[in-house]
């Protein structure tokens, strides 16, 4: 079972990033919560993951496949490192064991679609501070959970990168 999730990982990864976005864009939309530039940071490496697992899907339709799937993989691994690392990063910050970006001061003006019309229906158009968790579950914030999902799809990545697909 699990060979047969890492043999199609390409597209498992879209799928997560897929699910992840949403969840990330339904804290925001239904629970208020809007992001500071750290939180969009970490929503850079899904985007970008979901590109490079998107073009990974399309070619495991081609000849390439065989190829092109352990890099695919292996870049997806990069990706989701470095998300983690912003993750862990922004968890700092929100703990106090470092200091955060200066542009994380909440007062940093960051105009998106959704801010400029925060800011028409008479809102503010600053960000949040970096250094608040403004949700907590089980201790962790939501950087600290995303450092352990962004660090558990690197893993699979790897593990995905170096294995050798079965025979479908």
């Amino acid at each position: 079972m699990l060979g047969k999730f890492l043999d199609r990982w390409p597209l498992c990864a879209l799928l997560a990033c897929a699910v992840l976005l949403a969840i990330a864009h339904a804290f925001q939309s239904f629970g208020h919560l809007a992001p500071c530039t750290l939180c969009l940071k970490q929503r850079d490496a899904y985007w970008w993951a979901m590109g490079v697992s998107g073009v990974g899907v399309v070619l495991a339709f081609t000849a390439l496949r065989v190829r092109v799937r352990p890099v695919i993989c292996a870049l997806l691994a990069l990706i989701f490192l470095y998300g983690a690392g912003i993750a862990v990063y922004h968890a700092g910050a929100e703990w106090k064991w470092w200091p955060g970006p200066a542009a994380c001061s909440g007062g940093a003006v960051h105009v998106t679609a959704a801010s400029l019309a925060t800011a028409l229906k008479g809102g503010p158009m600053s960000l949040p501070a970096c250094d608040k968790a403004p949700w907590v579950f089980l201790g962790l914030s939501m950087a600290g959970w995303n450092a352990l999902i962004s660090l558990s799809l690197a893993i699979a990545s790897g593990v995905a990168s170096a294995r050798r697909p079965t025979a479908t």
